[in-house]
């Protein structure tokens, strides 16, 4: 193919003017506002499926467990000088925001499937509180620093002004400091504000790979009638960026929280979108056809910029409900310390748990030395790595609004202990069911508010063997169920651990949607902690992959787990199960020196061996071995064990059984 030399040198010249201006590289990549939808460069719809970056850059008291003390930036900022003095407290507060979020965090979020993230911005991180109109670096590098992760992880950012100059509001999350003027009592917070969005607008115009920008989050205030108020700063402040950046999206928020759009229409600008927040109210249409109704009228998009704070089934309805009418979403939020409505959980150490006590008014003020070394525990436990993954949670962000079937929670084998709160993952009536399974208007869906965030209610749990939590608040007709895989057909014995303080509980078990056991009562044990096993003697279970429900019929008890032992083969019945005579039991269990083993057999002339293993299977010791005895006892003080769960084998030719004890030293 021939080439004219001149044409080819012309269209370089023309490709490196285009380069050094900016022009055309970056504009056919913004995503844009077209009539009622957000589209591509292409003009394919973009359904924004987000979750926002929170409690890092506006670190929020809730969500580091300092609320009852120090609820906003400042105040957390101030709280943490007081206890490790002015220089720490510096260096403390900078590995916080070093630790909080990395790319790895961006990294996690783009393989579950989520294709942008909302970034809270706190004005003081660009300039002063005291310097107006002077800048600073950090706010920039850090945004800079987003956008190079967003950019290598194909996410879409969208910047969000969390705290603006005085506080949109009088709450914490504005950083408002009550008896200084807010944003809207004070022009020079206006134009601070207008301002700071001039800079980011100049700075970002060309980065394709933000989505927009939200200008205002939660704006809270009695601003006139029809937000008149409210209206004239968005026409201003969308001028001022309109003069830098005609390429990106502005979002914009009504009053109470992003819940009043009264006098904020029509749009007043032709790349907007409405931003409107939904927290405690119902998942059904009825609770946004007011918004639709704006999006109709004005054929403008909807975006729902902030939700969640409710249980798992709450927040799939929520999603699935916007979802439906093509409006995009952002979880509020990735990461929390001390949380189950979360993606990612920072635990709480002992140390810092101490923090929070005195934090709440529980505990003495401890010492500098001590409180410095708990922060600092805490901000290192902050990095990905360290954190758990709250998979319920996630699976119902990303699966559950749109496939609403059962899902295994954890590989639960029979023979085994089945703990009650490895249920399978789904909504109320799929995979469990609870009277008190969402908030709306502030019910409490989860009052044990532990390991998961469904309405099953879980606390922690004191008794011997345990995962470290058990299902509490049981009431009547509630239920969980269980995928599980049973290793081989045979009958099984089914231990229930439960506890009660004053008995009446009733349970059945069924699987596959058929009953499995007859009905059974609990009688009471003393307590809510005070553990009993009650035994179903006789069960003939199939081989392979099956679902257990376990039934309740009357409530008043608290259940840890169900223990699933072979008996023998099937066919037997309840009265018969003495005469296999191929068991082991023991007295008392947990038991703190000496353990008494009760053995029975079918055959009293072959030999018998019990050996002890570690609960992972290491081989420890023979207990006994030789002829055939009832009654072994043994002193487990000699082996120098530590306290802990052990298992023991009861060997009789091709017979062996597996009894789990526990030693308290």
């Amino acid at each position: 193919m021939f080439i004219d030399k001149k044409y080819e040198w012309n269209m370089k010249y023309f490709l490196l003017i285009l380069l050094l201006t900016g022009q055309i590289i970056y504009s056919q990549s913004f995503l844009k506002a077209e009539g009622k939808k957000i589209v591509d460069s292409s003009g394919e719809n973009v359904l924004l499926q987000g979750i926002g970056l929170g409690g890092w850059l506006v670190p929020e008291g809730y969500m580091i467990q300092s609320s009852a003390k120090a609820n906003s930036p400042t105040e957390i900022k101030n709280e943490i000088i007081d206890l490790v003095g002015s220089a720490d407290a510096e260096t403390i507060l900078q590995q916080y925001k070093e630790n909080f979020y990395t790319e790895t965090d961006i990294q996690a979020v783009k393989s579950r499937g989520i294709n942008s993230v909302r970034l809270p911005l706190h004005y003081n991180l660009f300039t002063p509180k005291d310097q107006p109109f002077v800048y600073i670096d950090e706010g920039f590098d850090l945004v800079d620093t987003v956008i190079n992760w967003c950019r290598r992880n194909d996410l879409w950012l969208i910047l969000d002004l969390h705290c603006a100059p005085g506080g949109q509001s009088a709450e914490p999350i504005s950083d408002y400091v009550a008896g200084e003027p807010s944003l809207w009592e004070n022009d020079l917070n206006k134009e601070r504000t207008y301002d700071l969005w001039a800079k980011l607008a100049d700075r970002y115009k060309d980065e394709d790979i933000i989505a927009g920008y939200d200008l205002l989050n939660e704006p809270a205030w009695d601003l006139g009638t029809d937000n008149v108020q409210l209206r004239d700063f968005y026409e201003k402040l969308t001028d001022t960026v309109r003069v830098y950046d005609q390429n990106h999206i502005l979002f914009i928020e009504g009053n109470w929280f992003a819940t009043d759009f009264a006098g904020l229409t029509p749009p007043m600008d032709d790349n907007m979108v409405y931003a409107f927040h939904k927290y405690w109210n119902s998942p059904d249409i009825g609770s946004i056809n007011y918004l639709i109704q704006i999006r109709e009228t004005h054929d403008v998009p909807l975006w729902l910029g902030e939700s969640g704070e409710n249980s798992n089934e709450w927040l799939a309805k929520t999603i699935r409900l916007v979802s439906g009418e093509n409006i995009g979403y952002n979880i509020w939020t990735l990461k929390k310390i001390g949380s189950i409505a979360v993606f990612l959980n920072s635990p709480v150490t002992p140390q810092y748990q101490q923090i929070i006590d005195y934090w709440n008014g529980s505990a003495q003020k401890p010492s500098q030395l001590f409180a410095k070394a708990a922060l600092l525990t805490m901000v290192e436990n902050l990095k990905y790595e360290n954190c758990a993954q709250k998979k319920d949670f996630i699976d119902a962000v990303v699966r559950l609004p749109f496939d609403n079937s059962i899902k295994q929670f954890s590989e639960n084998n029979i023979p085994g202990i089945l703990y009650a709160t490895e249920y399978d993952m789904g909504e109320n009536s799929v995979s469990y069911k609870d009277a008190d399974y969402q908030n709306i208007s502030g019910s409490v869906y989860n009052n044990g508010y532990s390991y998961r965030n469904d309405g099953v209610d879980i606390e922690s749990c004191s008794d011997a063997v345990t995962n470290g939590f058990n299902v509490g608040w049981i009431e009547n007709s509630e239920w969980i169920k269980y995928t599980v895989n049973i290793a081989e057909e045979a009958n099984y014995s089914i231990g229930v651990r439960y506890a009660s303080e004053s008995g009446g509980g009733r349970f059945r078990i069924n699987m596959d949607d058929g009953a499995l056991t007859g009905l059974y009562s609990l009688a009471a044990t003393g307590g809510w902690q005070n553990w009993q096993t009650y035994q179903v003697d006789s069960v003939d279970l199939p081989a392979g992959e099956h679902v257990f429900q376990f039934q309740v019929i009357s409530g008043g008890f608290n259940l840890n787990y169900l223990e699933f032992q072979k008996n023998g083969p099937t066919g037997v019945k309840d009265e018969d199960i003495d005469k296999l005579n191929y068991r082991i039991d023991t007295y008392p269990n947990p038991f703190n020196s000496e353990l008494n083993i009760l053995l029975s057999y079918s055959d009293l002339h072959q030999p018998v061996s019990v050996k002890l293993y570690s609960i992972t299977g290491e081989y420890i010791s023979e207990i006994y071995g030789g002829i055939p005895k009832e009654r072994v006892r043994f002193d487990f003080g000699n082996l120098s064990l530590a306290s802990g769960n052990y298992l023991l084998q009861f060997t009789q030719a091709d017979y062996n059984a597996i009894k789990k004890v526990v030693y308290l030293k």
